[in-house]
């Protein structure tokens, strides 16, 4: 891309400006720190120029948008032909809570649902189960039963609508939930669009909200992938999140491979099911987190593009090129966000949103100033979400594609995130893939540590933040706290009781023995089972406490 004799002289001008201004300038007014960093820790050059990028070819390297391999945009026109989908994260209390939230933010402008479950439904437990006491709608909406989804999507058009569920352990139990309400609605199953998180390695990595060991798990994504592929077509099966796995405490880097690897460790199961690669890997979909190190993370975003087209066309041998193209959702990094000044929330949000933007993500969630105290208010949300809507229709960002393409900076970021990735992936494929390097906690130990890093450079106030060790004020601003009422746990328990007793018991207890000897049986998909399970109000509890019985439970090694 560039005359080998003209960057020679630039890397020869770069140094004498160095020694010379530079020096000189140091003497008069010496840096304002001792090293400059990313939030990764990763060095940053006083000034990027082209020299470095000798070997960089614009065709091969970047592209065009919408062609591959994708550095600068899956679609050919981005957000010229049609903006990110706007999803603010939505679930608390009561499904008719969850449900009164859903319609106001449609009603303000956002154009697609995503859906946040209390942690017994994340654990596969019902309402009245001991172990859910006190947790009943607290982070999240509580769903038992086909009746709870009925509520929550009472009134919404689930083939007009895309929904998003952010649910892992119990993702398949939610899903035939979600298709039994689209059914109900007289909505056919191909025209049912939306996604199911659904990535049970990255809970073994990060967020630990497992039910089954890794295997017995697979297996259970794997039937999704098939099932999909051939009744539900529309439906991303898996969102490959990197995202808890940085707000775990992971570099940029770490993010970006072990993401990768995940996605990777999908591919190879469904292949081995015997699915065609490119029957279901076009519904495969990605979730990142968007840091506060603005340009990191637009080179993140752009290097995990390049490196799935050419992991999928060269190592997959994948021939459709929707199965080559990494699409996307982005959250703002709730890590980041504190309780202390909580109003400078909104700036370090928009930052975070335009880096997701800049970085060409299809979908955006952008966190609320409070969730760091409560879950968000109505107001808080409604900021959030006029936050996205000032980037797309008053900054001019969304007018032209990739704009910072071509950055000296930016493509030396985007070229050593992708080195460095593929570097660990390296070392996992080494290792036997990425269940077996999570059984031997490899990636647990290198997200752990990179978190023990960054807090001790917080600790010595070489990374500062605005209100915690840096600007701080005694006095804080108070702001509107959203709270649950006790009343949302009697009375989800009073209906969770009542399903079961209205419910045709001898049908339910047929799907609970088919679905206990299909998951003793190989080769039968699960996903038929559990859809007329949940036709039958079936309780979410126990669908999976079926399951715990045939499949086991995992218990996370101690690694130290």
């Amino acid at each position: 891309m560039y005359d080998r004799k003209k960057l020679a002289g630039i890397a020869i001008r770069r140094k004498k400006w160095q020694d010379e201004e530079v020096a000189t300038s140091l003497r008069k007014s010496p840096p304002r720190l001792e090293r400059f960093s990313t939030v990764s820790d990763e060095e940053i050059d006083l000034l990027y120029t082209p020299d470095p990028l000798s070997n960089f070819d614009c065709e091969e390297d970047l592209g065009f948008p919408g062609q591959y391999p994708y550095t600068r945009g899956v679609q050919p026109t981005m957000y010229r032909g049609r903006l990110w989908t706007m999803r603010q994260f939505a679930g608390f209390g009561s499904a008719e809570d969850t449900n009164a939230r859903f319609k106001f933010l449609l009603s303000q402008g956002q154009t697609g649902l995503s859906t946040a479950f209390h942690f017994p439904t994340l654990m596969g437990y019902d309402s009245d189960s001991p172990r859910a006491r006190g947790e009943v709608g607290m982070c999240g909406v509580a769903v038992d039963s086909l009746k709870d989804m009925e509520i929550l999507f009472d009134g919404i058009p689930l083939d007009k609508v895309t929904t998003s569920m952010t649910i892992n352990g119990p993702a398949a139990m939610v899903f035939a939930m979600y298709l039994a309400v689209a059914e109900k609605q007289g909505v056919p199953f191909r025209k049912v669009g939306g996604t199911i998180q659904n990535d049970i390695l990255k809970e073994y990595i990060a967020q630990h909200s497992w039910i089954f060991p890794p295997e017995p798990s697979m297996r259970i994504i794997t039937d999704i992938l098939a099932y999909c592929a051939d009744n539900v077509p529309r439906w991303n099966t898996i969102s490959i999140s990197g995202y808890h796995i940085r707000e775990a405490g992971s570099t940029a880097v770490q993010e970006l491979a072990f993401t990768i690897a995940d996605g990777i460790a999908y591919v190879q199961a469904g292949i081995d099911a015997g699915i065609p690669v490119d029957k279901f890997a076009p519904r495969l979909s990605y979730f990142f987190n968007a840091h506060m190190d603005f340009f990191e993370e637009i080179a993140k975003f752009r290097a995990a593009r390049r490196m799935w087209a050419r992991i999928m066309r060269e190592r997959f041998h994948a021939k459709n090129e929707n199965s080559w193209k990494l699409r996307f959702h982005t959250q703002t990094a709730g890590c980041t966000l504190t309780a202390q000044q909580p109003m400078n929330n909104v700036v370090r949000v928009a930052l975070q949103a335009l880096s997701g933007v800049l970085g060409g993500t299809q979908s955006l969630h952008t966190n609320s100033m409070d969730e760091t105290l409560a879950l968000p208010t109505e107001q808080a949300v409604t900021v959030a979400l006029r936050t996205q809507q000032i980037i797309a229709e008053e900054s001019g960002v969304a007018n032209t594609i990739d704009p910072l393409g071509g950055s000296f900076f930016v493509e030396q970021l985007t070229n050593g995130m992708e080195e460095k990735a593929m570097e660990y992936i390296r070392k996992i494929d080494e290792m036997g893939g990425m269940v077996a390097a999570i059984k031997q906690g490899y990636p647990q130990r290198e997200v752990a540590d990179a978190a023990f890093h960054f807090q001790r450079l917080v600790d010595a106030g070489k990374k500062r933040i605005v209100g915690l060790n840096a600007y701080r004020s005694e006095e804080g601003t108070p702001i509107p706290l959203l709270k649950i009422d006790d009343r949302v746990e009697k009375q989800q328990v009073a209906r969770t009781k009542e399903v079961r007793r209205k419910r045709d018991a001898k049908k339910a207890r047929a799907c609970l023995s088919a679905l206990k000897e299909g998951s003793l049986t190989p080769n039968v998909n699960l996903m038929p089972l559990l859809v007329n399970a949940a036709r039958e109000y079936v309780t979410l509890g126990e669908m999976c406490d079926t399951l715990r019985e045939t499949m086991g439970v995992y218990t996370d090694p101690a690694m130290f």
